[in-house]
């Protein structure tokens, strides 16, 4: 791939991510204002509709609609998030240690730092310390979104920066889920995952190119993980693992990408959106945004995200581990760390994995909303007005000019 061509898939990726982010912002406020409508009892109901997949006598899924849009359509998403940290780390800003030093500080400081907060909150309060990750996750379309609308104030590299940051986030949330998330396994289906899993192989490595072979073993694959108590949402992840990048002059894996981001982006997170952030403030008072659960989830998001992302990029540069991208300002990165405390997506769905009781699940979505509403003002605010003549310089390169070094390591 080209240097030239590289910026024209960043630029168009972000944008359309932007515009996701968009729609991601127009579903969850038409969810909550139904939710505190005379609609709430027919929007509950629509959610809890029962839904049957089954073929003969060899398998049966009996699912509410709000369980299929978590297991069904998030493995979509997350099988174009393994897409996406697959093409990063063999051909993007991850495959070597200089152009990913500063987003894995970024990254790992805005997951470790909101998790520490939460629990510092809820050490008093045992039964919600199962959801320290809710306030680790960002979710990058929101985060993306916000930053189209300031245009050029904010430079391409931090939009950059921003995205690298939240690939890596996605890589740790994956593993979260993974390690932290799954109960009462069934080790017979999840011996069966293992032979789609040996096809989805043997199709990489006779380096088929054709998609719907790899769509037919991974329908086999999600049925297995769903079945062996591992959330079906990782079994997208497995899947875009053996998605060849290149095949000969096919490139499968960048077809996939573009052919999926527009359904993801426009249609399945818009969906989840709608289905995960209703909640009825109905007798909702302060009180109920300073409880431990509510409370810990939006200081993490607001502060934690802030302290974590901030003063991770910050300690790297000092100590020389880590440069500062070009054109971007202590200020933006500033202004990056709170759009970074947007959860909403990915918080939402981890506090559905941690969660059960309608009480704690209802608490969740309040404290993701109010850290979220929180970290999108504060970042605005702060990147609003920071833009510089080299900014400027960034932003407005032509195609063909050598690109910012965004992730350089001192030697």
């Amino acid at each position: 791939m080209t240097q030239s061509s590289a910026i024209r898939n960043l630029r168009a990726f972000i944008a359309s991510e932007s515009a996701g982010g968009i729609m991601l912002i127009v579903a969850a406020a038409i969810a909550l204002g139904v939710a505190n409508s005379p609609l709430l009892g027919a929007y509950q109901g629509f959610l809890a509709t029962p839904v049957v997949f089954g073929a003969g006598d060899w398998v049966s899924i009996d699912k509410p609609l709000l369980l299929w849009i978590n297991d069904g359509l998030m493995a979509l998403f997350f099988f174009l998030i393994g897409l996406e940290v697959k093409r990063e780390i063999v051909t993007g800003q991850l495959r070597s240690w200089k152009q990913a030093s500063l987003p894995v500080y970024a990254a790992l400081g805005g997951m470790i730092v909101p998790a520490l907060v939460f629990v510092a909150i809820n050490a008093g309060s045992p039964e919600n310390i199962r959801g320290w990750a809710i306030p680790a996750a960002t979710d990058i379309a929101f985060a993306l979104g916000l930053l189209a609308l300031l245009g050029s104030r904010v430079p391409v590299a931090l939009k950059a920066l921003l995205l690298a940051i939240a690939i890596i986030d996605d890589i740790g949330a994956i593993a979260i889920i993974a390690l932290f998330y799954t109960e009462n396994m069934n080790m017979g289906a999840l011996g069966l995952a293992l032979l789609p899993a040996a096809g989805l192989l043997l199709l990489n490595r006779a380096g088929v190119a054709r998609t719907i072979p790899y769509f037919l073993l991974a329908a086999l694959l999600w049925i297995c993980v769903l079945k062996s108590g591992v959330h079906a949402t990782l079994a997208g992840v497995l899947t875009a693992m053996f998605v060849p990048i290149a095949t000969g002059e096919e490139r499968p894996l960048e077809r996939l990408e573009h052919a999926l981001h527009p359904w993801v982006a426009f249609l399945i997170l818009p969906v989840f959106a709608f289905a995960n952030a209703g909640v009825s403030f109905a007798g909702a008072g302060i009180d109920a945004l300073l409880a431990p659960l509510s409370l810990g989830i939006a200081a993490g998001l607001v502060v934690g995200k802030q302290i974590g992302i901030f003063g991770a990029c910050w300690i790297a540069a000092k100590a020389g581990f880590a440069t500062m991208p070009e054109g971007v300002t202590w200020r933006h990165i500033y202004g990056l760390s709170c759009l970074a405390g947007i959860g909403f997506t990915m918080s939402l769905f981890i506090g559905g994995l941690a969660f059960a009781d309608p009480a704690q699940v209802d608490a969740v979505k309040m404290g993701v909303l109010s850290g979220s509403l929180i970290s999108a003002l504060v970042g605005m605010a702060v990147l609003t007005g920071a833009r510089t003549p080299s900014d400027r310089a960034t932003h407005d390169a032509p195609t063909g000019s050598h690109p910012p070094q965004m992730f350089e390591s001192r030697s």
